[in-house]
């Protein structure tokens, strides 16, 4: 392939790398954008191991075999993987991104015939990119390994704070910058190698002091965050091999993950540096401490009086959480909504910006049971239809739905943009325990006079109500 040809592939691949995250912004047309995805994924390697840089003679068994191995590990996760673990899967696959900046970094930094033919400015300028590329590559790989600890409940999802943490990333910003310098004067690669695998080091511990410093509560923003790292050494790479799609690409993942981080931070009413600051969230399931609980009673409900509420109701929105994913009662969900409107009742979806563990995480989970998009709505489009709502079903979602973060100024999620489903006639909470949510924070919705909470795992008391609803 000539080099004008590949060019040419990679400006079709970029243009459907752009259509592609152009249809992932709405669900009706997201499966045309993962098609476009994979069409300009596809244009791109085959453009890049066919062009005029490769020599298949000899690379050729090495591509083979390194894209059997990548494609075999690909396929085995997409077939196994469920879909409470896909928050997991997706920061591991960030790592891998980063994983591969740093090799590439490393192997571009060794062979002789990257720099060969520069001149001296831009030899320097190559070297920069190197070490930027390292850098970003080394602080999203440990970063993604620790959030994939923490969202899989290997790693505890409290906050550690280490005493003058702030002090000790300027510190190893400090020594990173002077690192950076050294790199930039050695006379040999031998040389080079000690203070990149200095800097490295440094980049690995701050990736992993940055995330373990973040809470439980703000891990979606993590997910979101690691992402844009993902795409600006993605970019990096692409410097590094002076390969203009992998530029172009990298700065796409990196800024749409950038302006992800921003909406996410605003629908949880915080600041991104807050954020990078961390301590806020602690382990998911927190018991609630002794003697802080809101006053007054709960209510349980039956399986059975749910089923009776539900079908004498001409308005339902359905509030789904992270627990509606580890029952796995999105299909049961479906049948019971199928069943509701075909007997003429309005049923809804109100979907919060940072329910489940990652964006789009809900919206993914009901897409895959069949729910209809057009009634699938976000918080913004559905909150002041909770006067007007006879019967408001959370399943499994908690921090979302806390009216503490509207009436307690001194509550950790205060300001936080909530569902108001305590603004129904009658809302049900479904949970397995008296719990906290992943915030650590007790809920007051349990105890008002509306609310009812049906105990159990959500699957097996959303199969008794569907029963008990077509009996």
């Amino acid at each position: 392939m000539s080099a004008n040809l590949a060019t040419v592939s990679y400006i079709g691949a970029t243009i459907l790398f752009i259509l592609s995250l152009g249809g992932l912004s709405s669900p009706v047309s997201s499966r045309r954008g993962n098609l476009y995805g994979m069409i300009g994924m596809t244009v791109a390697v085959l453009a890049t191991v066919f062009g005029p840089r490769v020599d298949l003679a000899v690379g050729l068994p090495w591509i083979i075999g390194a894209m059997v191995v990548g494609a075999s590990v690909g396929l085995y996760a997409a077939r196994t993987v469920q879909m409470t673990q896909m928050p997991e899967l997706v920061a591991l696959m960030h790592s891998l991104v980063g994983l591969a900046a740093c090799l590439v970094g490393f192997a571009n930094y060794i062979d002789p015939s990257a720099s060969a033919g520069l001149s001296e400015a831009e030899k320097h300028i190559h070297e920069i990119e190197i070490y930027i590329g390292i850098l970003i590559g080394a602080i999203t790989f440990s970063g993604s390994i620790i959030a994939f600890g923490k969202l899989s409940g290997k790693i505890g999802g409290n906050p550690m704070l280490l005493p003058g943490r702030h002090w000790l990333n300027l510190t190893g910003l400090l020594v990173v910058i002077y690192f950076g310098r050294e790199f930039l004067h050695v006379t040999s690669v031998a040389d080079g190698m000690t203070p990149l695998f200095v800097m490295t080091a440094i980049a690995l511990l701050f990736g992993i002091h940055m995330v373990m410093a973040i809470g439980g509560a703000d891990m979606p923003v993590v997910v979101s965050m690691l992402n844009s790292y993902s795409g600006w050494a993605a970019a990096a790479t692409g410097f590094m091999l002076n390969n203009d799609l992998l530029i172009v690409t990298g700065a796409l993942v990196g800024s749409s993950g950038a302006i992800l981080s921003y909406i996410m931070c605003q629908a949880m009413n915080r600041h991104f540096i807050s954020v990078i600051a961390g301590g806020f969230g602690t382990t998911s399931g927190a018991t609630p401490v002794a003697g802080a609980q809101p006053a007054g009673e709960v209510v349980p409900i039956l399986s059975a009086e749910t089923a009776e509420l539900l079908r004498d109701s001409k308005n339902i929105i359905i509030v789904p959480g992270y627990g509606m994913a580890v029952a796995q009662a999105q299909h049961t969900v479906y049948e019971i909504t199928k069943h509701l409107r075909e007997k003429g009742v309005n049923v809804r979806f109100g979907i919060h910006p940072v329910a489940g563990r990652m964006p789009g995480h809900m919206n993914v989970l009901l897409a895959e049971a069949k729910v209809p998009y057009d009634i699938v709505f976000e918080m913004d489009e559905l909150n002041d239809d909770f006067p007007q709502t006879d019967v408001a079903i959370v399943i499994g979602a908690n921090d979302i739905v806390n009216p503490a973060a509207e009436d307690d100024p001194t509550s950790p999620i205060a300001g936080m943009p909530v569902l108001q489903v305590w603004k129904a006639k009658t809302s049900i909470v479904m949970k397995r325990s008296m719990a906290s949510g992943y915030a650590g924070v007790d809920n007051p919705l349990f105890y008002k006079e509306n609310n009812r909470m049906l105990f159990g795992d959500a699957k097996k008391m959303l199969d008794e109500v569907l029963v008990a609803l077509k009996s």
